[in-house]
C-alpha cells in the first residue's frame, strides 16, 4: 500500500493511528516547553539516553578504551563515540531523542507522521547548530523507498499509538543493517500500569493530558517478543524504568509492569 500525505498534512500508512497523529500534532508547539504537557518526557529523556548510548557503546565495541582506535575528534570528545554510523529514530516528535543522539556522532534522521512535529523538530535543531535529517513520513514509507539500512532504529514510546503494532515493528526491524540494534520502549497491559499511567498520571497528577493513553494498546513484553518473531533480530530481555517519587527521577529497575525498554539484535552468527 503507498503512503501519501492526507489533506491535514498527516503521512499516511497501514500502522497510522490518525487520531493519535491530530493528538498529537495540537501539541506540536509544545514539544520542548519542559513545564509543559511535555514535562514527564523531559524528565525520563536522560535515563533513556544513557540507556541507549552505553547499549551502543558495549554492543559497537566504541566504549572509552575504544576510542583510542577512532579518530582524534572522538578521543577528545567520548561524547561522539558514534561518527560514522546511522540511527533512525521514529516517532522522532519534536527531536527530544533525535537532538542528543546527533551531538553523541550519529548521522540521525528523524521520522514523524505528524507535520507539525517535523517543522517544531527542524526549527529547534537549526536553532541549535544540529544537521539532522528529518522527514514527514511514516515507516512503512521510508522502508518502501529503498532507504540504506541504519545502525540503530529507535521506537520509543510510539508503538502504543500504531495502529498495527504487529506491522509496524516488523516495519522497524526491517531498517535495522545486519549487526545493528533495534531498541523499543512502551507501556506494560497490566493492572500496575493502568493505575498509575492512567489513573496516576492523567487523572490525578496531571502529568499528561487526559486520553494521552489507551491501556488496551499498551503491551507485554511476551508480545513484542512475538511481533519480533520472522525477523533476524533477536530480543534481550526487557528492563523496567520507573520514577522515584523521593528523588524526582527516573531510573532503571527490573519491574516491567510499567514502563520498560528491550533491545533485538542480531545473533552473532548472522553477522560473521
Amino acid at each position: 500500500m503507498a503512503e501519501s500525505l492526507n489533506n491535514s498534512g498527516t503521512a499516511s500508512g497501514f500502522s497510522i493511528d490518525e487520531g493519535e497523529v491530530a493528538r498529537f500534532s495540537a501539541l506540536a508547539a509544545k514539544w520542548w516547553d519542559v513545564k509543559g504537557e511535555f514535562a514527564p518526557l523531559h524528565r525520563f529523556n536522560p535515563t533513556r539516553v544513557r540507556f541507549i548510548r552505553e547499549t551502543c557503546l558495549d554492543h559497537f565495541g566504541r566504549d572509552d578504551l575504544a576510542l583510542k582506535e577512532r579518530s582524534v575528534s572522538a578521543k577528545r570528545n567520548p561524547r561522539r563515540a558514534f561518527e560514522g554510523m546511522r540511527l533512525l529514530d521514529v516517532g522522532c516528535g519534536g527531536g527530544l531523542l533525535s537532538e542528543p543522539m546527533c551531538r553523541m556522532g550519529f548521522n540521525v534522521t528523524g521520522l514523524d507522521a505528524s507535520a507539525k512535529n517535523i517543522g517544531t523538530a527542524k526549527a529547534h535543531a537549526e536553532d541549535g547548530g544540529l544537521d539532522i535529517r528529518y522527514l514527514n513520513q511514516t515507516v512503512e514509507q521510508l522502508a518502501a523507498s529503498g532507504e540504506v539500512l541504519f545502525d540503530v532504529v529507535l521506537t520509543m514510546e510510539v508503538i502504543e499509538h500504531v495502529a498495527d503494532p504487529d506491522a509496524f515493528l516488523k516495519t522497524c526491524a526491517s531498517l535495522v543493517k545486519p549487526g545493528g540494534l533495534l531498541f523499543v520502549a512502551t507501556l506494560n497491559r497490566s493492572l500496575k500500569a493502568y493505575a498509575l499511567a492512567i489513573i496516576g498520571a492523567e487523572y490525578i497528577l496531571n502529568w499528561v493530558p487526559k486520553g494521552t493513553h489507551d491501556w488496551t494498546k499498551f503491551l507485554s513484553p511476551s508480545e513484542i517478543r512475538q511481533f519480533l518473531d520472522g525477523t533476524p533480530l533477536l530480543p534481550d530481555p526487557a528492563v523496567g524504568v520507573e520514577f522515584n517519587p523521593l528523588t524526582q527521577q527516573w531510573g532503571l529497575s527490573d519491574d516491567t509492569e510499567v514502563n520498560y525498554m528491550m533491545v533485538a539484535r542480531y545473533p552473532v552468527t548472522a553477522v560473521f
